[in-house]
């Protein structure tokens, strides 16, 4: 099961050695511009990252808003993942600070 969590909750993990931030947005959003070290998952590479990503990591999860993202958690979650979030306000509501 995955947790939804808060923006400064996501800094805290992602201040975790290894944790590992997927950006689910689509490919103009994501290059136009996206949080440092986000890996944008796409149906091309989730399969890969599914069977690449230590399933132990933290694995947070980015929409635009906060709500495609717990879709995309849970299906990891179902992978095997034990340790997955889906990040509350998305890109959109990320301060930047």
């Amino acid at each position: 099961m995955f947790k939804r969590i808060n923006e400064q909750q996501a800094r805290e993990k992602l201040s975790i050695s290894g944790a590992v931030l997927l950006d689910i947005r689509d490919a103009d959003s994501y290059n136009a511009g996206h949080l440092e070290d986000a890996i944008h998952l796409t149906n091309e590479n989730v399969q890969n990252i599914i069977t690449e990503t230590d399933k132990q990591l933290p694995v947070l999860v980015m929409c635009y808003h906060g709500n495609s993202s717990q879709s995309v958690a849970a299906y990891l979650s179902q992978q095997g993942f034990t340790d997955v979030y889906s990040i509350d306000g998305g890109y959109e509501g990320w301060s930047g600070e």
